[in-house]
C-alpha cells in the first residue's frame, strides 16, 4: 500500500487527514522522498536546512539538499565570505517565502530559496568594499527578502503560458541595488564596469589551450559567480549525484559557450574566466529534459538555445555595460523563454506541463508513460472502430437480404394475384351464361303453365 498515492495527501501544505496512521505513499514534489517525509515530521530548523540546500541547488534546477550541500563546500572553497552571504540569502528569501504563506510544497522544494543565493552571492560579488564588510548583510537580507515578493509576482504573470520564473527576481534586484549604489558609494560601493574601449589584443599563437578547456568547468562555476575550476568541478559532481543528464548539458553548454565566443573573437581573457559559458550552462539544462521531455530533436534544440543564449549574451552584455551594470543571466532567462514559447507540429518535441516538471530522467520517463497510453487509446480506438465497421456491413447485408426478399415476395405475390384473377374470370362467364339460360327456361316454363291454368 505504500506504493499506491495517498488521495487526500496535500502536496502544496504536506499533510494528510490522517497524519502518520495513513498507509499510503505521501508523494513530495522533486527527488529525495524519504528525507522529506522524515523532515517534515521534524524539528522547523532542520527542515529550514534542508529547503536552503535544496534552494542551493534549484539554481541548476536540481532539488536535491545533498547537491546543495556539495554546492555548498564548493563555494566555501572559493570564498567564505560570498558562501556566508550566499547562505544569508538563501536563508532569508526562505523565511520572506514563509511569512509570506506561500506554498509549503514549493517552499520545501527550494523553489523561493534559489533567487536568495544568487542575490547574495552575486551583491559579495561585484562590491567593492571587499571582503567581510558586515554593514553588506543589510542590503543582502532585505533584498533576499523581496525576493518572494517578485517571483509571486512574476509568477501570477508567466503562469498564463505555463511559463517558469527562472532567476528573473534575481535579475532585477541585484540590477536595482547595483543602480541604486554604483560604483561611487560611501557605504556600498560596486565594482566599475565599463564598455570596451579598443580592439582586444587576439593572438591566435598565444592561445592557452590548458585555459581553454579549464574554461569549461570555470563557465559552470560562474553560474554562481566563482572563477575556480576546483569549484567548477564540485558543481560538476553535484550535478551528477541528482540527474547525470542535468551534468552533461550543463558541460555541453559551458563547450558550447566557449566556442562561441571564439567565433565572435571575444577577449581570452573572458573566455577562460567562464563568462561565455554560464548562461549557455542554464539554457542547455533548460531545454535539455528540464521543460521539454529529452529527445534527440530536444537535444539539437538545447544546442541551438545555447548557441542563441551566447549571441544574445554578448548583446546584452554590451548593452548593459555602458550603463554599468553587468549582464547577469538575462541571456538565459530571455533565450530560455524564447525556446519554451516554440510552438511546432512534430510530436518529437514535447513541452511538459509546469506541474510535471521534476528532472530530466523522471521527465522522460513520464513522456514515453504518455506515448505508451497514446498508443493504446490510437489501437482501443482502431479496434473500436474496425468493430463499428463491421457491425455496420453485417447490418447493411442482412437490410439488402431482406429487401431482396421483400422484393420477391411482392413479385411473387403480384404474379400469383393476376394469374386468380384470370382463372377466376375465364370460369365464370360460360357458368354464368348456362345459369342465365336455365333460369329463363324455368320462367318461360312456369309463365306457360299458368297461362294453361287460367
Amino acid at each position: 500500500m505504500r506504493r499506491k498515492p495517498c488521495l487526500y495527501f496535500e502536496e502544496a501544505r504536506e499533510r494528510c487527514r490522517y497524519g502518520t496512521n495513513c498507509f499510503y505513499k505521501h508523494a513530495f514534489p522533486g527527488g529525495m522522498l524519504e528525507l522529506q517525509q522524515r523532515q517534515s515530521e521534524q524539528f522547523i530548523l532542520l527542515q529550514l536546512l534542508d529547503w536552503v540546500l535544496r534552494g542551493a541547488a534549484q539554481v541548476m534546477f536540481v532539488n536535491n539538499p545533498l547537491s546543495g550541500l556539495v554546492i555548498f563546500a564548493g563555494l566555501i572553497l572559493q570564498n567564505y565570505w560570498w558562501a556566508l552571504n550566499g547562505f544569508v540569502g538563501a536563508l532569508f528569501a526562505t523565511i520572506s517565502a514563509l511569512i509570506l504563506q506561500q506554498k509549503r510544497g514549493a517552499i520545501a522544494a527550494g523553489l523561493y530559496g534559489y533567487n536568495g543565493i544568487l542575490v547574495g552571492l552575486l551583491m559579495a560579488v561585484f562590491s567593492n568594499a571587499g571582503d567581510w564588510y558586515w554593514w553588506l548583510l543589510l542590503p543582502n537580507v532585505f533584498m533576499s527578502m523581496m525576493c518572494p515578493v517578485v517571483s509571486s509576482a512574476l509568477a501570477s504573470i508567466n503562469s498564463c503560458w505555463d511559463l517558469p520564473v527562472f532567476t528573473l527576481p534575481f535579475n532585477i534586484l541585484v540590477c536595482l541595488h547595483m543602480v541604486a549604489t554604483g560604483h561611487y558609494n560611501h557605504h556600498f560601493p560596486q565594482v566599475l564596469i565599463q564598455p570596451r574601449s579598443e580592439f582586444p589584443n587576439i593572438t591566435w599563437a598565444e592561445i592557452d589551450i590548458a585555459k581553454l578547456f579549464m574554461s569549461v568547468p570555470v563557465g559552470i562555476g560562474q553560474v554562481y559567480g566563482c572563477d575556480n575550476p576546483w569549484t567548477g568541478g564540485i558543481f560538476i559532481i553535484s550535478l551528477f549525484i541528482s540527474s547525470p543528464i542535468t551534468c552533461a548539458h550543463a558541460v555541453l553548454g559551458s563547450a558550447v559557450g566557449m566556442a562561441s565566443g571564439l567565433a565572435l573573437a571575444a577577449p581570452f581573457r573572458d573566455i577562460y574566466f567562464g563568462l561565455w559559458g554560464y548562461n549557455c550552462v542554464l539554457a542547455c539544462i533548460a531545454i535539455g529534459g528540464m521543460f521539454y521531455a529529452l529527445t534527440w530533436q530536444v537535444h539539437l534544440l538545447a544546442i541551438t538555445c545555447a548557441l542563441f543564449c551566447a549571441y544574445l549574451g554578448s548583446a546584452i552584455a554590451n548593452i548593459m555595460s555602458r550603463f554599468g551594470l553587468p549582464a547577469c543571466t538575462w541571456p538565459f532567462c530571455l533565450s530560455a523563454l524564447t525556446f519554451l514559447l516554440l510552438t511546432t507540429e512534430t510530436k518529437r518535441i514535447f513541452k511538459l506541463p509546469l506541474v510535471k516538471v521534476t528532472y530530466p530522467e523522471k521527465n522522460l520517463r513520464f513522456f514515453w508513460k504518455l506515448k505508451k497510453a497514446e498508443k493504446e487509446r490510437m489501437v482501443k480506438e482502431e479496434q473500436e472502430r474496425a468493430v463499428k465497421e463491421e457491425i455496420m456491413l453485417t447490418e447493411k447485408e442482412h437490410l439488402e437480404i431482406d429487401l431482396t426478399r421483400t422484393e420477391e415476395g411482392i413479385a411473387e405475390n403480384t404474379h400469383s394475384g393476376s394469374e386468380n384473377e384470370t382463372v377466376h374470370v375465364n370460369d365464370w362467364t360460360p357458368e354464368g351464361a348456362q345459369q342465365s339460360t336455365e333460369e329463363e327456361r324455368n320462367n318461360n316454363l312456369m309463365k306457360e303453365s299458368l297461362a294453361e291454368d287460367v
